[in-house]
């Protein structure tokens, strides 16, 4: 199977940036729910979501192109979408708006990527 040779680096990049604010949430989610004025829980049970998800995005490096990376990178558009929900429903303070739109357009980037190089592999077969 031919892959392009962008997929395996995003994908464990994805997976590396899952895994740090994952912890940097679930360790702070206290401290930042008082900076942005989003919800505490809400931040700490996106933490927790992210671990499991990493793993997955580890797994689907490991598989290559496919199903598995075509799932992380809608699951990564499915999550700029709920973060710009989460602004919508939540009401947080300017810094919590910068803060979610921060992340919201890192994973879009990573889902882009993500997007090309699938793209590019399907125009090689």
């Amino acid at each position: 199977m031919t892959r392009h040779p962008l997929l395996r680096p995003v994908l464990l990049f994805d997976a590396a940036t899952c895994l740090a604010m994952g912890g940097l949430l679930v360790a702070a989610a206290g401290p930042i729910a008082g900076l942005t004025d989003l919800p505490e829980p809400l931040l700490r049970e996106a933490g927790i979501l992210l671990f499991p998800f990493a793993l997955f995005v580890l797994w689907a490096a490991r598989r290559g192109a496919g199903w598995p990376a075509r799932t992380v990178a809608s699951a990564n558009l499915g999550w700029v979408a709920a973060s710009l929900a989460a602004i919508l429903w939540t009401a947080p303070n300017a810094f919590g708006i910068a803060f979610v739109a921060a992340q919201a357009l890192a994973v879009a980037g990573i889902a882009a990527l993500q997007l090309h190089a699938l793209g590019a592999r399907a125009q090689r077969m």
